[in-house]
């Protein structure tokens, strides 16, 4: 399990140089108040910098940096495991990074990537996206286990499970398989060598017993053959040199074209984000004949002048999403032709390496070729040692077929371990012992939400909710109110989880707002009351506007201000 016990910073976002220190551990239950803008959410953004070296909402890393002071941006973070004291350093300006361990800094000779690496897989045990849907709740960067790809589903899942290292152990023995094909082949070139070594000195030693001069000249004219051979594989491999120059000029811009794609589908998320809020109003004004809000009556010259209007601008739009889609299809055929660029660039440098393994072959025939001609003075003697030479070349060549041998044995050791960690594999096996485990779960901890709906996940992380008379529902259909609801029996089951697998346990809870959306006084205190009884054992840190409401209901309340143009903890 890890126990945070403090996070503290300087010079992060709207904070001056003066620390701002906030315990994490200590109390069941702290409320965060403060006006928008006093810097409460700083608190969840220094707790994920520090522990990944990213802010916990969209913010790049140089603007995390105070702009009015412009350097020495630090923060700490302090937490424990079963049995180490931990203490995680970042900065900006200078920038640094140091984990330190019971007071003594870890070797920091590996690369800023693999000492992130170590402090996630060896300490943290969790990565960024489990991490966001295990500790923090509400957000607006929050994005909602529901709301993510199968692919980082799939994430969350095997960390909280403990079973990435199946992952790892995939992608390691990958490796492995590219490593035993290789030596396979390396194996049976050395293996292609030596026969045709053995082969050669066979035929030298027919030749020195036949005594024939016209022997010798055959030799040469051999010599002659191969060396011909050989400058023509030398002028193959130049000129398909020449070729994978021509195809890397074709694909010089491939950066470009990822760049303007990913533009235009930023674009084009913004026009259609434009195009559904007037359709919204166009439904409306279709649909309405009276204000929800004031209950007068809608003038009906007013609803037909609007419709005209949003229809106008919805037009309008449709014609930009069209023309701009047209353009993001031409740049992905684009991109299409510059991966076939690289299929053709990888296609030539294998023949590069045929063609290179077989000049190496031919100049090694040449050289022994050569050797043959220069020796041959004595055939008595020439004669025993070309066997003793064989002898030894048939000892190497049987004893590269035990490790031929060896070497099949161990690929068919790792293609058994391969179909074992595929996803259908181990995981699968594993993932469907728990999925009823965290079905029931959620399911109880929506019943004490009083959200009486049955939902299921299944071995693929997708979803299915019905109500009680069996009608199913989506995500998507439900309240904002029910569907926080979901969110928080979900976190609740990945925190279970997580404390029964070990994997990913902690004392830290953090709700950002959650009681700022939909919820009523009456449903505020149910909620409270829901919260307090499932994290009993948890330090839950509430952040929240709603100060009259909330401020009563904790013992322990952390407040933050702005003061000054800069951010600070009011003690």
């Amino acid at each position: 399990m890890i126990e945070f016990e403090s996070i503290k910073w300087k010079n992060f976002l709207s904070y001056g140089e003066v620390w701002t220190e906030v315990p994490l551990s200590g109390h069941t239950a702290t409320l965060v108040v403060g006006d928008n803008g006093a810097g409460k959410s700083t608190l969840i953004d220094a707790l994920c910098y520090s522990l990944y070296g990213r802010a916990f909402r969209d913010i790049s890393t140089p603007q995390l940096i105070n702009s009015v002071n412009s350097n020495h941006m630090e923060v700490e973070c302090t937490f424990k495991t079963a049995k180490r004291t931990y203490t995680v350093k970042r900065g900006l300006k200078p920038r640094f990074f140091e984990v330190w361990q019971d007071g003594k800094l870890l070797n920091q000779d590996a690369s800023a990537r693999d000492y992130q690496e170590i402090l996630e897989k060896q300490i943290l045990k969790i990565n960024h996206k489990s991490f966001k849907q295990i500790v923090v709740l509400g957000s607006s960067s929050f994005v909602p286990f529901m709301q993510l790809h199968s692919k980082d589903r799939k994430e969350v899942i095997e960390d909280l499970l403990d079973i990435g290292i199946f992952s790892t152990m995939g992608l390691l023995l990958k490796d492995r398989a590219s490593e035993n094909k290789e030596a396979l082949r390396k194996i049976d070139d050395d293996r292609n060598v030596i026969e045709q070594r053995i082969q050669l000195m066979h035929e030298h030693i027919e030749q020195l017993e036949s005594q024939k001069a016209d022997d010798i000249k055959k030799k040469q004219s051999e010599i002659k053959h191969v060396n011909l051979e050989i400058e023509t594989l030398k002028d193959d491999v130049k000129k398909l040199e020449q070729d994978v120059s021509v195809f890397e000029k074709q694909k010089e811009d491939e950066g470009k074209v990822n760049k303007e794609i990913k533009q235009g589908e930023k674009i084009l998320d913004q026009l259609l984000s434009k195009q559904h809020r007037h359709s919204d109003v166009i439904e409306f004004f279709h649909n309405k004949d009276e204000c929800p809000t004031c209950q007068q009556e809608i003038d009906g010259d007013f609803k037909t002048t609007k419709i005209k209007t949003e229809e106008a601008a919805v037009e309008k739009l449709d014609k930009g999403i069209v023309e701009l889609q047209e353009l993001l299809e031409d740049k992905t055929k684009r991109l299409e032709e510059i991966n076939v660029v690289q299929q053709g660039i990888n296609k030539v440098q294998h023949q590069i390496i045929d063609k290179q393994s077989l000049l190496n072959s031919k100049t090694m025939l040449v050289n022994e070729l050569e050797k043959q001609v220069v020796d041959v003075k004595d055939n008595e003697s020439l004669i025993q040692t070309e066997r003793e030479k064989i002898d030894d070349e048939q000892l190497k060549n049987d004893s590269l077929y035990e490790e031929r041998s060896e070497t099949i044995r161990e690929k068919s050791t790792i293609d058994l371990a391969t179909r074992l960690l595929k996803d259908n594999g181990i995981k699968s096996k594993i993932i469907k012992q728990y999925v009823p485990v965290i079905n029931k779960l959620i399911n109880k901890y929506l019943a004490s939400m009083d959200f009486f709906v049955q939902f299921e996940l299944d071995e693929t992380f997708n979803e299915t909710i019905k109500s009680r008379y069996r009608d199913e529902f989506s995500y998507a259909s439900f309240s904002e109110g029910e569907k926080m609801r979901i969110d928080l029996s979900l976190l609740f089951t990945w925190r279970a989880i997580a404390k029964l697998k070990n994997s990913a346990s902690t004392n830290l809870l953090i709700m950002d707002e959650v009681f700022d959306s939909s919820l009523d006084m009456t449903g505020t205190d149910e909620f409270m009351k829901i919260v307090m009884e499932i994290v009993s054992d948890t330090n839950v840190f509430i952040i929240s506007h709603k100060t009259d409401q909330l401020v009563d209901k904790f013992k322990n309340i952390v407040r933050f201000e702005k003061h000054k143009n800069f951010s600070r903890m009011i003690e």
